[in-house]
């Protein structure tokens, strides 16, 4: 049977640690991409992606559901990494994700897709993460949760304490600043990128 992340925290609340182990395993995952995608080391995201779930499960009694689980994890997370950032004194890095076998890259393919596309994909994704990591760290969160997170405008408002139209100044300044860095570098052309499209 599949629980809903809200009857897990109660039954997690009531002492039954397996509901929260099955938390983890559903969030996981998109924690530590968050962390990543915000931090940029590896490492570090591991580390904040633990840091997250330990503190969620000591402040789970405290967890009242004015908001979604995920939105609260994500909440949890964002801080975890601003804190980091502020300890550390250091800006996020682009770390390129290791060089993928072109044979493994060619049965990752869809049916359609060519080894170029697939090559210019990843290529198009590093220069995108190399600019994502120059972006101020408002701009970078917004992009982070609605380009990819899924999240809406008004969850990431409510996720940050930020008004809805200060969210999508935010994404849009820093969209833009991502499409003009592409098309200077020669990753996207002017009209449309070279590979998948960069959503808006």
């Amino acid at each position: 049977m599949m629980w809903t992340d809200e009857e897990l925290v109660a039954r997690s609340i009531r002492g039954d640690a397996e509901s929260f182990n099955q938390l983890i395993l559903r969030w996981e995952r998109p924690i530590y991409a968050l962390a990543y995608r915000t931090l940029g080391r590896e490492e570090d995201a591991r580390d904040i992606c633990q840091e997250t779930f330990l503190r969620a499960f000591r402040a789970l009694p405290g967890f009242r559901g004015q908001a979604k689980f995920s939105s609260w994890l994500y909440r949890i997370a964002l801080n975890l990494c601003r804190d980091w950032m502020r300890r550390e004194r250091r800006a996020p890095i682009a770390q390129p994700p290791e060089d993928v076998d072109l044979m493994e890259l060619a049965a990752a393919a869809e049916p359609s897709e060519s080894i170029e596309d697939l090559i210019a994909r990843r290529d198009l994704s590093r220069a995108v993460e190399r600019v994502m990591a120059t972006l101020p760290e408002e701009q970078r969160t917004a992009i982070v949760l609605k380009e990819y997170h899924g999240l809406t405008f008004q969850e990431i408002a409510d996720l940050i304490g930020c008004p809805l139209s200060t969210v999508k100044t935010r994404l849009y300044q820093g969209l833009t600043v991502v499409r003009r860095e592409l098309v200077k570098s020669g990753a996207m052309a002017s009209g449309r990128p070279n590979g998948p499209a960069v959503r808006t």
